[in-house]
């Protein structure tokens, strides 16, 4: 496995398999994007804002992206970041998540200052509550109606990890690619 810097434009149509899929997109606030050029786009959006750490997930180095992995700090705290994945659906069931985003989150704690890593997970999506579980996140609580989704009022399940904890070894690295 290879995590590479987003290139939006090269990326957008293998990710577009993720966030043009409405199953995938459930638990977004938005709904999936109707086309290869919206998913370029929010992908540039999102890369030229806040998300200043994402990268793609692939086979091989100039493979195509079988998934996405951020990491963001949303400006409240410079030492609190927040963490996201979405992995293809063709491309699930083989650990990437957890090892990238283990990856990426031992990264960041050994380059930035970062305290404190957190992740927003609807509760009612399983997977990404396992992937975090599985990095060693603990379930901090549950704030009610929360979000205004595409599929309505939903709540957040906050997962932490601080720098100080305990994480597991899911694996072997990732390659990656600067």
């Amino acid at each position: 496995m290879f995590l590479r810097p987003i290139d939006p434009v090269v990326d957008g149509a293998a990710l577009h398999t993720i966030f043009g899929n409405p199953e995938c997109c459930t638990w977004l606030p938005e709904p999936a994007f109707a086309s290869i050029a919206d998913t370029i786009a929010k992908l540039k959006h999102w890369n030229s804002g806040f998300e200043k750490t994402s990268w793609a997930v692939a086979a091989s180095p100039n493979g195509p992206a079988l998934g996405r992995i951020a990491l963001y700090n949303t400006g409240d705290d410079p030492d609190v970041w927040e963490a996201a994945c979405m992995i293809s659906p063709a491309a699930r069931g083989q650990n990437l998540a957890a090892r990238a985003l283990s990856h990426a989150i031992g990264y960041l704690f050994e380059t930035t200052t970062a305290r404190r890593i957190f992740a927003d997970i609807d509760p009612d999506n399983i997977a990404s509550i396992r992937v975090f579980e599985k990095l060693g996140f603990t379930r901090e609580g549950q704030l009610r109606g929360t979000w205004n989704t595409h599929i309505g009022i939903r709540d957040s399940v906050i997962y932490g990890l601080m720098k100080t904890d305990p994480q597991p070894d899911i694996g072997p690295a990732p390659i990656v690619i600067a």
